[in-house]
């Protein structure tokens, strides 16, 4: 990861710059280059990925204009050949430098031709404007708010931005922003299809046969992963033992022609998922490494983990615990600095609550909130959790003509009518022995409850005891929105509120099932409070 910040006013102060600046350099601990611009200020911390030399160092700088990138973008050499072709010339290896001479050609119009994970800003010196933009989920951070006089600002974390804006904002993802307007260039949510000649056609599912659907999404995701991997840096994988990261992990290894290192972490006590990475760690051959946990490091890391997140949420906070003490872990024993994850399927095949969704409609839309949506939850969940510890996430769940597709796909064949949550997904791996048949088809837990179920336990006790009955009544009543419903949710919001005050709306509500659907009317977002938890907890 790297961090950047923009600082979009003539006069800005350059002390109240860095002091904000300062917040993040975790993101980025390699490097750090500030550049004051005719009409404001930019910030780089660098994270060398690819292009590991200094020359890859950003802001870079063409004609007058500047750019500061925090991304990854996919296909670059291709792009860089077609631009070398018409005469501009690089100094780097990086695959930010080709935005200026990009940006020169096609103007806001490149945004949309991007594959790529990235947040942005570019300062175009020949209309004196600043212009940011952000990726269509939203996997790489952006935040913006506005100084006292009105000028916009913008930084990689909301953390960045406290002592300057009175407001902070996510940056809408999919969005690009000039002259002072938000503008969607591409919307992850539409329902787009692809005829024979390759036109791509809006509202109108992918009505594909099964056997020719689950051959797309395994084909997508195969070049989805495969693409992630190229990196100057060194790469590792999570494994929790679930679908989603264990499938990265066996196609990961089926392109690799030496032993992939995979790592996973669970309670001392009772952890369910040890077990299953440990299965697929044997089975696809990976250098494993398993971490343990205990309940009083999960207590001692709780206000670090909430100050680094920046939220309330009551799922996103549980599932950091893990995440963060198992990337704690690999940065300080190993010399790792990119890793795949499986975050994004939940969103685009289903969780253990969509099991309810009462029509295949009602799926579609709340997938289609949820992926709106991802950027405030897992997506932040697993960029602070990695970056906080000076490394590099890359999500091949996120890919975009992956998630494309399956956002396309007629919902009736994604609901669980085959008794099976996800079938579509585990029956396009069925063949060509990527992982053994019970891990491919194991219920689904969720991270925080599969560390072990001692670890929610463990922090819902500790709030419990935190508060009394009478306390927590009262103590709820100062918040007005996403108003704490638990002493849980009310531990976390007072910690968020000592480093945020005031910033609630960043997040606009807590990740909840649906309660609107019969079955999903609970008080905790653990999948265990479901009827269907079933076999997710063995």
């Amino acid at each position: 990861m790297c961090s950047i910040m923009c600082y979009c006013k003539e006069d800005a102060d350059i002390d109240e710059f860095k002091e904000g600046f300062k917040e993040t350099v975790s993101r980025g601990p390699d490097q750090s280059e500030i550049v004051r611009t005719a009409d404001g200020i930019m910030g780089f911390h660098r994270l060398a990925i690819m292009g590991l030399t200094p020359s890859g160092m950003q802001p870079f700088e063409y004609n007058g204009n500047y750019v500061i990138c925090n991304g990854e973008i996919y296909g670059f050499k291709a792009l860089k050949d077609e631009l070398i072709a018409k005469g501009y010339t690089f100094k780097s290896d990086s695959d930010c430098e080709i935005l200026l001479p990009l940006y020169k050609e096609h103007g806001t119009d490149m945004f949309a031709m991007l594959d790529a994970e990235y947040a942005c800003v570019i300062y175009d010196a020949q209309m004196r404007e600043f212009i940011a933009a952000r990726d269509p989920i939203g996997i790489r951070p952006l935040y913006y708010g506005y100084d006292k006089s009105g000028a916009i600002v913008f930084a990689s974390e909301a953390k960045n931005l406290v002592s300057i804006c009175d407001k902070i904002m996510p940056f809408p993802p999919g969005h690009y922003y000039k002259d002072g307007k938000f503008v969607c260039y591409r919307d992850m949510t539409k329902v787009v299809s692809t005829t024979a000649d390759g036109k791509k056609v809006e509202g109108k599912y992918v009505d594909d046969d099964l056997e020719t659907i689950c051959k797309n999404i395994h084909d997508k995701l195969v070049a989805g992963v495969n693409k992630r991997l190229v990196a100057d840096a060194k790469v590792g994988y999570l494994l929790s033992g679930g679908l989603d990261s264990s499938l990265v992990c066996a196609i990961a290894a089926k392109q690799s022609d030496k032993p992939i290192r995979t790592f996973a972490i669970g309670m001392e006590t009772d952890a369910i998922d040890l077990k299953y990475a440990k299965q697929v760690a044997d089975y696809i051959g990976s250098d494993h490494t398993e971490i343990y946990m205990s309940k009083e490091e999960v207590l001692a890391s709780l206000e670090d983990v909430i100050k680094m997140l920046g939220t309330f949420d009551i799922t996103t906070i549980r599932a950091s615990m893990g995440m963060y003490l198992l990337c704690k872990a690999i940065h300080e024993q190993t010399d790792i600095r990119v890793l795949l994850t499986g975050e994004i399927s939940d969103e685009l095949f289903g969780y253990k609550y969509t099991d309810f969704a009462p029509t295949p409609e009602a799926f579609q839309e709340e997938s289609q909130k949820r992926i709106r949506e991802l950027h405030m939850y897992d997506v932040l969940r697993a960029d602070r959790c990695i970056s906080v510890n000076s490394l590099e996430a890359r999500v091949p769940f996120g890919d975009l003509d992956f998630a494309e597709y399956v956002m396309s796909i007629d919902p009736s064949k994604k609901v669980n009518v085959y008794g099976k949550g996800k079938y579509l997904l585990r029956h396009a791996f069925e063949e060509g022995d990527y992982l053994p048949k019970d891990i491919l088809m194991r219920e689904k837990a969720a991270f925080s409850d599969a560390v072990g179920h001692s670890m929610v336990d463990d922090l819902k006790e500790y709030a419990e005891s935190y508060y009394t009955d009478e306390e927590f009544k009262e103590r709820c009543k100062k918040y007005t929105h996403a108003t704490p419903f638990t002493k849980e949710s009310l531990l976390y919001r007072e910690i968020f509120e000592k480093y945020y005050p005031g910033q609630s709306e960043m997040i606009v509500d807590f990740w909840m099932p649906n309660k609107e659907w019969e079955g999903c009317n609970v008080n905790d977002p653990s999948a265990r409070v479901l009827s269907n938890y079933g076999d997710s907890g063995k």
